[in-house]
């Protein structure tokens, strides 16, 4: 797709999630990769209320963060997508949500390193994923102001767990991604519904 029909796509997931409870306010950032050579992707303006995202709120950059296309300038967070992109190649498009039961369950499982989740028939929507046997180790890393660090970080623990579909900011967000878009988006509902009845389980 091209930067209009990426942006408004991606727009379409940001209101839904929205809806759903997972990015309120301005919280969460989406994005999609356009090109590789030279690396351009469209990717969510800082300060969008997400509840009425459109196509304008979004830009296009390259690998250095300059703006190619669009009004606005990037999330703080864009080096942690560009981080990912890096280390993935089949990564096409990442999305951020912040939710309730995920931020409760990145602090309670922070000494342990990771949201563990098995068991569960809809792990299976996870790509790549075959059984509910499987058990997904989704990492938690600290938060921090100092992006630089932070995706640095990233691409550490990423580096280490290779397979993992996710990676979550303790006390801030989830990171997932996919093969595209629709993908990703997938992710995104899978882990919010496990990490409901993860939290939930914890009562």
């Amino acid at each position: 797709m091209n930067f209009e029909e990426t942006a408004k796509s991606l727009a379409a997931c940001g209101r839904e999630f929205y809806r759903r409870g997972w990015v309120l306010g301005t919280s969460g950032n989406f994005s999609a990769l356009l090109e590789t050579q030279p690396l351009r992707v469209c990717i969510t303006a800082s300060g969008n209320d997400k509840g009425a995202l459109n196509e304008a709120h979004f830009l296009e950059i390259d690998e250095r963060e300059n703006v190619l296309n669009g009004i606005g300038k990037p999330s703080a967070e864009t080096q942690i997508h560009l981080a990912i992109y890096k280390l993935f190649s089949s990564v096409r498009s990442i999305l951020h949500t912040h939710s309730v039961w995920g931020t409760i369950l990145s602090d309670v499982n922070f000494k342990n390193g990771a949201i563990e989740i098995e068991g569960y028939e809809m792990l299976k929507g996870l790509a790549g994923v075959k059984t509910h046997e499987h058990k997904e180790i989704l990492p938690i890393v600290e938060n921090s102001q100092n992006y630089d660090e932070l995706s640095r970080m990233i691409e550490d623990v990423l580096t280490k767990n290779p397979n993992a579909h996710g990676v979550y900011l303790r006390r801030h967000g989830l990171y997932t991604w996919g093969e595209g878009i629709a993908e990703a988006k997938r992710h995104i509902e899978i882990f919010e519904f496990l990490f409901e009845i993860a939290g939930r389980m914890l009562r």
